[in-house]
This record gives C-alpha cells, sequence and structure tokens, in this order.
C-alpha cells in the first residue's frame, strides 16, 4: 500500500522508511546542486536516511509499504545550512541578562531544543553553534542519538575571548557578584593558557573553535583589538593540530587583520573591511559569514522597547544598523568565499531565511546567495560529503517551496515541507 504526502496534511505521511521501505520524493523542479542546471520533475530515492539515487520524471515504486511523497508542485532543494548561530536564547539586551540569572542550565538546554526545532522548521536542517554555557553540547548529542529532533549541530563548546573582552560576560556585572562567580574557563591572556583553553574546549567536545579578536557589538567593548598576535597564532595553531577549524569574531579592520594572519578559517560578521583585508582573504581562501540580519532582531527589540539596550551597547548598535552591508558590497565582486550565517540568537530563531533578502540586497544574485547557505557552508563545516546538495550517498536533507528561490528568495521565508536524515519534520 503506498501512502501519499500532500502540502495540506503533512502528519498524514507515515515515518520515512517504515517497514524498511524506501522513501519516492516526487519534485516539480529540482535544485540539486545550486549554482548548476535546474531539473525538471524527478524523483529522490531516500532509504534508512540517505539518498539512494536522483532520477528525472516521476519514477513508480515497486516495493510494498513505499510511502510516496507528493512535491510536485513545489521546487525542491538541499537543506538549508546556518554557519552561525547561538541556540540557547534569542533574549537580548536587558531581558538576556536577567535571563542569565533566573534560568538555570537544565531549562537553558530545552529553550535551546525548542530554538532547534524552530531552526530545522524554517528549512535549515544543519547549523553551526558559535558559543554558549555548553547546552547545545548536549542537544548535539541527544539528536545524535536519536532522543529528540533537531538539526545537525556542529558547535564551539564556550567561545574564547581575554579578560575584559567580549566573550568575558562580567564586564555587565558588579563586583560582588563576580567575586562570587567561579573563574571562566574560556579566557585567555598569554600564549600558555590560549593554548589550555583551546584544549579544554576540544575536551568538552567542541567541534570547532570561535574566538574573538575584537570587542563586540552586544557587549558594547568596541571595535578594537583585543588580543595579541602570538594569543590569537597560539590559538588558531592549537585548534588546528587537533583538526579543528576557527571561527574568528571580528569587527574592526585591525582585528581582522589579525585574525587572518593567524590563519582563521572563517570571520564572522566582518563589519569594517578595506583591500588589505580583502586581497588577504582571497589569498588565504578565507570564508566570510557576514551575518546581516542581526539587525533585525535588533531593529524588532528596539521598536518594542526603546531602553532594550542601554549605554554603549546601544550605542554600537546604532552604529552597526547603519554600516551593515557594506563590507559584502566589496568581499563579494572581490571574489572572497561567502558562507551563509545569521548570528540568530541576536535575530529571531526560525527567521534564519531573513538572511537571504539581506544578502540580495547588497550585492549577491539569488543564485550565490543559495550557494552560500548550502554548498559553501557545507565546505566552510567540512561537511561537503554529507550535505548542501541532493546526490546519491548524501544525507536526506531537503525541502521544498512554493515558487522559485532563484528568482525570489523571500519563498525561502515559507518552507512548505522539511526531512532531515530521511525523516520528515512535522510542522
Amino acid at each position: 500500500m503506498l501512502k501519499f504526502w500532500t502540502g495540506a496534511v503533512v502528519a498524514a505521511l507515515a515515518a520515512t522508511g517504515a517497514n524498511g521501505a524506501p522513501t519516492y520524493v516526487h519534485a516539480g523542479r529540482l535544485i540539486a546542486v545550486p549554482g548548476q542546471a535546474v531539473r525538471g520533475p524527478s524523483t529522490v530515492v531516500v532509504d534508512q536516511g540517505r539518498i539512494v539515487s536522483v532520477q528525472d520524471g516521476y519514477v513508480a515504486p515497486t516495493e510494498a509499504g513505499t510511502a510516496v511523497v507528493d512535491l510536485k508542485d513545489k521546487t525542491v532543494l538541499p537543506g538549508l545550512i546556518d554557519s552561525h548561530v547561538h541556540l540557547s536564547s534569542d533574549r537580548g539586551g536587558e531581558q538576556a541578562l536577567l535571563a542569565n540569572f533566573r534560568d538555570d542550565q537544565p531549562l537553558q538546554a530545552f529553550e535551546a531544543q525548542m530554538n532547534g526545532m524552530k531552526t530545522l522548521r524554517a528549512g535549515f536542517t544543519t547549523v553551526r553553534n558559535l558559543g554558549d554555557e555548553g547546552n547545545t553540547l548536549a542537544l548535539r548529542e541527544a539528536i545524535k542519538r536519536g532522543w529528540v529532533q533537531g538539526p545537525r549541530i556542529v558547535d564551539a563548546a564556550r567561545s574564547i575571548s581575554t579578560t575584559g573582552g567580549h566573550m568575558d560576560g562580567r564586564g555587565s556585572l558588579n563586583d560582588e557578584i563576580v567575586a562570587h562567580l567561579p573563574d571562566p574557563e574560556n579566557l585567555c591572556d598569554s600564549v600558555e593558557s590560549c593554548r589550555r583553553v583551546v584544549r579544554r574546549q576540544i575536551d568538552r567536545g567542541a567541534d570547532v573553535i570561535k574566538f574573538a579578536t575584537t570587542g563586540g557589538v552586544n557587549s558594547g567593548t568596541g571595535l578594537a583589538t583585543r588580543m595579541y598576535e602570538d594569543e590569537a597564532k597560539a590559538l588558531v595553531d592549537t585548534a588546528h593540530a587537533y583538526g579543528r577549524k576557527v571561527a574568528v569574531h571580528a569587527h574592526g579592520a585591525d582585528g581582522i587583520k589579525l585574525a587572518l594572519k593567524a590563519g582563521a578559517d572563517s570571520i564572522e560578521h566582518g563589519t569594517v573591511m578595506d583591500d588589505e583585508i580583502i586581497k588577504l582573504m582571497k589569498a588565504k581562501g578565507t570564508y566570510y559569514v557576514p551575518t546581516l540580519s542581526t539587525v533585525n532582531g535588533y531593529l524588532e527589540r528596539l521598536a518594542k522597547d526603546p531602553n532594550a539596550y542601554t549605554g554603549a551597547v546601544k550605542q554600537q548598535i546604532e552604529w552597526r544598523i547603519g554600516i551593515t552591508g557594506q563590507s559584502l558590497l566589496k568581499a563579494y565582486p572581490a571574489g572572497v568565499k561567502i558562507a551563509y550565517g545569521t548570528d540568530a540568537g541576536v535575530s529571531k530563531h526560525g527567521r534564519n531565511a531573513d538572511e537571504f533578502e539581506l544578502l540580495v540586497k547588497y550585492g549577491m544574485p539569488p543564485v550565490e546567495a543559495l550557494k552560500a547557505a548550502t554548498v559553501n557552508a557545507a565546505d566552510l563545516l567540512g561537511l561537503s560529503s554529507e550535505v548542501g546538495t541532493i546526490e546519491a550517498g548524501k544525507s536526506a536533507d531537503l525541502i521544498a517551496v512554493t515558487g522559485d528561490p532563484l528568482q525570489d528568495v523571500t519563498v525561502l521565508k515559507k518552507v512548505d515541507y522539511v526531512m532531515v536524515r530521511g525523516d520528515e519534520v512535522v510542522r
């Protein structure tokens, strides 16, 4: 007996691969490899969580119990990838500070799972989580074990900073409170301590290392460089020695150059870029992750509460809103590699696709924006053999939308169907 899924009733589909039979996905249009020719009516055969084959036309299954997913009126494409998220929260400003005191770690882990599902339902089947207290490490393992559903997670454990830097976290607290806090395990102020703190995050299970060479917008610590060359080099070299890539938070030009010279694999935010930076990024093959949609989170919170941010943080947010997109206008035409990332957590989880519209606004053609969220992001995360395209042998991560995202990227804001590792995601 064949089971059919329609756009109106997602829940009607039985569990993918039930009774050991494969699933046949009938796609009206198929963007199997973003950047290559779009295919017409196609069939994607899925079995045991992987893509078995991609065939032209609507192939009729012969196996008993096979599920058929009817997406003949949809455009099917690979599951999207967000290279920069923070799943544990999307509360900002004073509200976030209060939540950190009121909500304990177990509760924050449930919040991370909730945000992971928002992200997955939005069509992002893989994410790179760039720093929290460790809640998302636990979520990553629970998803791997099949205990809960969620996106594939590449996790950085805790982000690394110098004392008083962007990820110190104690600058907004008074001295009496700080005196009762344990020593942070994510801070380094010398070559030796930088090596140690990288090893500590890897020991906790970090897939990637993230550190900050400059201050940050949300901490009010500015654009200035907060790290010495030997410290940055120690961080990168140690991570690479353990086979981990390195993502560097950097806003100001000097901090970006410091990260590039140290050997960073990606620059996150990269708000102020000059010609020297562009030249270095091209020469080294470093990825740029623009995170433009952070401004959406700022604007929404300020519209709701003008006092959501205060002091230096508010001033820097106003600066960030005004300068957003200027680096992308330089980097993309120059040939710098771009990977999709939103900094969701600053912006709202589940709204990850908003970044597409901003990438196009600041100079990227729709097909290049889509490549940034699939082929390029998979390369940055070291997952090209697993995700980013719909090809035989890869994980069965795919989504479907109404309309043509190569003409109008806003159709990606409303995803009609999601499959991750061969399992349907109930909307």
